[in-house]
């Protein structure tokens, strides 16, 4: 059975089937395994769906390596602005700036090595 289909309309039923899969993995908090089985019980044959877990798997650990660096980035800039804040001032303690930065940091550090 063929369609005829413009390149527009693949292009949104494809960027429709990416939006499912990646509604499964993050809201609904699916493995790979089960949104692969949902997008085959949508008629998607396994070794498609196999592909679009892939792609996606990659996408978000891509997208989770660059929290974590942006993470390890910005807690030392929170963390070295308020302790300067703290010495400059002498009489305005940022600690709030200090903890936040060190607990960002902290927090990069641990998503990185995953």
């Amino acid at each position: 059975m063929e369609t005829n289909l413009t390149p527009q309309q693949e292009q949104e039923a494809v960027n429709h089937i990416y939006e499912y899969a990646a509604d499964l993995f993050i809201n609904k908090d699916k493995n790979s395994y089960e949104v692969k089985m949902a997008l085959v019980a949508k008629g998607m044959s396994e070794e498609n769906a196999q592909i679009v877990v892939d792609r996606l798997e990659d996408e978000i650990e891509q997208a989770r390596k660059r929290r974590a660096n942006k993470d390890m980035l910005w807690g030392p800039v929170w963390c070295i602005g308020g302790t300067i804040v703290t010495l400059a001032s002498r009489n305005v303690i940022a600690w709030g700036a200090i903890l936040f930065g060190g607990i960002q940091f902290i927090k990069g550090v641990i998503a990185s090595t995953k």
